[in-house]
């Protein structure tokens, strides 16, 4: 099972019945594969679209469904269309249950950072700001160290910010931790995976709560 499949599995299982959940660009795409039987959820694209489904098949793409990272979509029966304005007004009035968004960098604190390296050329930051501020409830979905071995769950964000203190859940391919209001909590870790490892590869300091920390099921 590779990284976005862990990741895809366990946060399809964050969300409760009915929720609408507007997933970002990349991994957070994921989820929409592996939804439990028993849960139904109305995910929505900001470029203008609720209600799509798990990756098309090979072959299957349709060009003009697209998500906002420009990546194939599958619409399920009693989806809709609408212009991105209405999609901006969903989530800056408040109604999206929840996001879900890829990360550079998140603090002890719940900062995110995920739209920009300075010196870089970006595309801009798209619609994380109005996400992860308009949100109920605000997933990151990480590995849980970048491609040198520099974790990316740190004391304090060193990058530009998308939003500060907006994150609710961090969840990497090594563990599943909540941010509180005293600090980071560690919920549950993968299979084959111990609380050592997971601190050792987190600048932040884990708290580790008194009834014990679970193991991930997928």
């Amino acid at each position: 099972m590779d990284v976005r499949e862990k990741v895809g599995r366990r946060g399809a299982r964050l969300f409760k019945d009915g929720m609408l959940v507007n997933l970002g660009i990349g991994m957070p795409t994921s989820l929409s594969n592996y939804i439990p039987e028993g849960i139904k959820l109305h995910f929505q694209t900001e470029n203008g679209a609720i209600g799509f489904g798990p990756t098309p098949e090979k072959g299957f793409e349709n060009p003009y469904l697209t998500n906002a990272g420009a990546n194939p979509l599958t619409i399920l029966p009693g989806g809709c269309y609408f212009d991105s304005a209405t999609s901006f007004g969903l989530i800056r009035g408040g109604h999206v249950d929840a996001t879900v968004l890829g990360v550079l960098e998140v603090d002890e604190k719940g900062n995110l950072a995920n739209y920009m390296v300075p010196g870089k050329l970006v595309p801009g930051m798209g619609g994380a700001m109005d996400l992860a501020t308009g949100s109920k409830m605000v997933v990151v979905v990480t590995e849980h160290c970048d491609k040198k071995g520099n974790p990316k769950i740190l004391k304090q964000c060193s990058l530009p910010l998308t939003a500060k203190e907006s994150v609710d859940w961090i969840l990497s391919e090594l563990a599943l931790i909540e941010v509180t209001e005293d600090g980071l909590v560690l919920r549950e870790i993968a299979p084959n995976t111990t609380i050592e490892e997971v601190q050792s590869k987190t600048e932040a300091t884990l708290t580790i709560p008194i009834e014990g920390v679970k193991v991930m099921e997928y």
